[in-house]
């Protein structure tokens, strides 16, 4: 029923593990075949392209749907439909972030004083569009904005462009670079998107919302733990403050006795604190378990 395409290079060995996660494995003969299988009824054909080219692919038909950055969505100009943000990148949670940068030592402090240096301003970036209308919107419109193929960064240090636009998830190779972000052009999420004619479709617009859930519920669970455990009565209110649950925790009475079932889902960067502190407050048979979904 669909055609799915889905990002290679960067954020590649990322969606396949989220896929693997959301058992929806995807499957090649080797890892530089750009086509693949997914076991699947919903799914018919999966390729494996760069993120620079999905958002036009999916936009001609081509595909029902994809993965790609809102960044490239934006310097296409992609007619897609957005299903949804899906929280991951490279290396983090975090979004990405498609930024304008000088060298340290530039006395360019804001966008704004990019036309004070005088002549036309050189910008090296792999999005010249985007860059193209983010610098007329603020009144430069005479840049020379060259493609970059790699290295963006390193390009002011070699003395062929005044600022970079660049993305940057921490900022750290930028700064290793010694240079400075002057300005956010876009914030960047990776996005599950469609086709707009395959969503005017109700069986493939329903199996394309079916795919987000398992996806989407994979990302919720990351990071998080069920606990659950036993208290008594009179020690069951200390139990409850101590637990930061997504929503109310589930308290079921002890089939027999004076005490408590309790149990809910907390953040596994806590569970080391957690512990402890629920067995002080009179807690007994705690169990922790990892979770593969979480779907509201």
């Amino acid at each position: 029923m669909l055609k799915l395409v889905l990002p290679k290079g960067s954020l590649e060995r990322a969606t396949l593990d989220l896929f693997e996660a959301a058992d929806l494995p995807v499957r090649r003969s080797s890892s530089v075949e750009y086509q693949a299988t997914i076991a699947d009824p919903r799914i018919t054909e999966v390729a494996v392209l760069r993120p620079q080219e999905i958002p036009r692919y999916v936009a001609s038909g081509l595909f029902d749907m994809g993965i790609t950055g809102r960044d490239w969505i934006e310097e296409t100009a992609s007619e897609v439909v957005s299903l949804g943000e899906l929280q991951y990148s490279k290396a983090t949670a975090l979004p990405i972030r498609v930024v304008l940068a000088v060298a340290n030592e530039s006395p360019v402090q804001s966008v704004d004083d990019l036309a004070a240096l005088g002549g036309v301003v050189r910008v090296n970036t792999e999005y010249r569009e985007l860059t193209r209308r983010y610098l007329e919107k603020h009144g430069i419109t005479d840049a020379e904005i060259t493609l970059s193929h790699g290295a963006t960064e390193a390009k002011i240090a070699l003395g062929v462009a005044d600022a970079v636009v660049e993305i940057t998830e921490t900022g750290r190779a930028l700064r290793n670079n010694g240079l400075r972000i002057v300005d956010t052009v876009l914030i960047s999420f990776t996005e599950l998107i469609a086709n707009p004619a395959s969503c005017e479709d109700s069986d493939k617009r329903h199996a394309m919302q079916q795919v987000l859930t398992l996806l989407q519920g994979t990302l919720e669970a990351r990071g998080k733990v069920l606990v659950k455990l036993n208290v008594a009565g009179d020690d069951l209110d200390r139990v409850i403050e101590l637990l930061p649950a997504m929503k109310s925790p589930t308290v079921s009475k002890l089939f027999g006795e004076d005490g408590y079932a309790v149990e809910t889902v907390v953040p596994k960067a806590d569970i080391n604190v957690l512990i402890p502190a629920l067995k002080d407050a009179g807690a007994t048979d705690i169990i922790e378990l990892p979770l593969a979904k979480i779907v509201h």
